[in-house]
Parts: C-alpha cells; sequence; structure tokens
C-alpha cells in the first residue's frame, strides 16, 4: 500500500466516522463499537503513513514499514 492509497483509506474512513457520529445521539451499541474501531484503524493509518514518510526521509524504502498493532498505537503519549 503506498502513501496515496493510506490517504485514500483515511479519507473513506473519516467521511464513515462523520457519518456515524452525526447520528451518535441514535446510535446503539453497535455504531457505537464501530466508531470505536474507525478511531483505532485511522490512528493505525496515520502511524502507518508516518513511518513509510520516516523511512523515506532517512533513505529506506517506505514498503518496508509495517501497521503497528492497535495496542501499541493507541498506548503513544500525545
Amino acid at each position: 500500500m503506498d502513501d496515496q492509497q493510506i490517504l485514500q483509506r483515511i479519507h473513506a474512513l473519516v467521511e464513515e466516522e462523520h457519518d456515524l457520529l452525526s447520528r451518535r445521539e441514535s446510535a446503539g451499541a453497535e455504531q457505537h463499537a464501530r466508531i470505536a474501531h474507525l478511531e483505532e484503524t485511522l490512528d493505525q493509518c496515520w502511524d502507518l503513513l508516518r513511518r513509510r514518510r520516516a523511512r523515506q526521509a532517512a533513505g529506506l524504502d517506505p514498503e518496508g514499514a509495517e501497521v503497528a498493532p492497535v495496542a501499541q498505537v493507541e498506548g503513544y503519549l500525545q
């Protein structure tokens, strides 16, 4: 997956997240779980994009970057 594909995935996930958030008041448990999953997946996508760009800036192949587990990405300090 290249940077453009990752960005397209991010945009699609953000659209879905915004759609679900706009209906949050009437959302059931399933929708709340989907929103949480979207947030985790978005964090992973952004992390992967940063990893790819860092590898490229260091002169390494960006394709060597791997998706980090949710537990790792969610454990980063803000």
